[in-house]
């Protein structure tokens, strides 16, 4: 059965980023997430007095990849999905990004998701540039069977951007190693001999690195850690509301747990759940494991997910899908002034910035 790639160079976008303040801008118009890079590459790049050329360069996307491809189900149905993968800057390396599987994934969130990588391995001086990628599906209405030949069939569409020295999927939002290791898998056929760095987040036995799942929700509780010790606080005693109980938000919990904080409240797409005197996060975790969410947990009090963000703790992450905060809801963010530390996995629009700024929320952004 034949499948439609669609791969172009991407043409420099000339207008600045217009629209890109969300709710609350003189539209009214959400900002996409592209817009909201945009934003803040045109701020960013007025702050360095950059060229235009270098300006519309860093602006545009490299390359990007569409794909329409047919799985066959359990049933013997086929049903056809699309993916993505985009390429935002090669000049400092290989592309390096995570796959995402989600229904909201789409073209303009790779963009975005692809130029926030270029940026954050320039920042810590990782010789990679930024990708991003995805299938527009939800992985839990998908047996494991299917999974595995939706992945293995994604990966032979883009694998004529993939590998070690060109670009480097990861897991992302709804991907796991399980994923990456059908992925590696499948490339390495295609190749004729194994490729274990045609991913990473692949398990450790064929390659994969110790500690690499933990990393991202540890990495989130030690920032937290030192922004709080720079507003002359401290992380022991603290208190902490986690939005999103997956990979990054549950391990970040039990890494707040480890430096002394207290999480007194967390959340996942079924609801959340708030104790101040702090939960037993290992046995939300247990309770996600067995049931599917974490809400059904009996020995907390059921909240929302709105107003988990409206908590009044030390320490706020939205460690769920983008835009859970926007110029809506960031006033009602219950922040204790100078203590109160966001942090976030995903960018703000530039009208979010503005309000927590007003209400004197330290904005730390990992």
């Amino acid at each position: 059965m034949s499948s439609h790639p669609q791969l172009k160079e991407r043409q420099p976008h000339r207008e600045r980023g217009a629209n890109a303040n969300g709710p609350g801008s003189s539209t009214g118009s959400p900002a996409s997430a592209y817009q909201t890079a945009r934003a803040q590459l045109d701020t960013v790049a007025d702050l360095l007095n950059l060229d235009e050329g270098l300006r519309d360069l860093l602006a545009a996307c490299k390359r990007e990849l569409a794909v329409h491809f047919p799985v066959r189900m359990d049933d013997g149905r086929i049903r056809t999905f699309t993916g993505f993968r985009v390429q935002h800057n090669l000049v400092r390396g290989p592309a390096k990004g995570g796959i995402r599987y989600h229904p909201a994934v789409g073209l303009d969130e790779m963009r975005a998701l692809a130029m926030w990588m270029t940026w954050k391995c320039a920042l810590v001086d990782i010789p990679f540039g930024g990708a991003k990628g995805g299938v527009a599906v939800d992985p839990r209405k998908l047996s494991q069977g299917e999974l595995e030949r939706l992945t293995r069939r994604f990966a032979t569409e883009i694998s004529v951007l993939v590998g070690p020295e060109a670009d480097i999927p990861a897991p992302d939002v709804g991907t796991d190693a399980q994923t990456m290791a059908w992925m590696m898998d499948t490339v390495s056929m295609h190749r004729g001999y194994s490729i274990p760095g045609a991913v990473t987040g692949k398990p450790v036995p064929i390659g994969g690195t110790v500690g690499r799942s933990e990393a991202t929700g540890r990495g989130i509780a030690a920032v937290a850690r030192e922004a709080l010790s720079q507003a002359g606080g401290a992380i022991q005693g603290a208190t902490v509301a986690i939005q999103g109980c997956g990979n990054v938000g549950y391990n970040a919990a039990l890494a707040f747990l480890a430096l002394g904080a207290k999480v007194v409240a967390l959340s996942d797409r079924s609801g959340g759940l708030y104790r101040p005197e702090g939960l037993d996060v290992r046995a939300v975790g247990d309770c996600k494991g067995e049931t599917g969410g974490c809400c059904d947990y009996r020995k907390a009090t059921g909240i929302s997910n709105p107003e988990l963000l409206q908590l009044p703790v030390d320490v706020l992450v939205p460690a769920a899908i983008e835009g859970q905060i926007t110029a809506l809801n960031a006033d009602r963010i219950r922040a204790r002034q100078t203590d109160q530390v966001t942090l976030r996995t995903a960018a703000l629009t530039t009208a979010v910035n503005r309000v927590l700024q007003a209400i004197k929320i330290r904005g730390v952004y990992p």
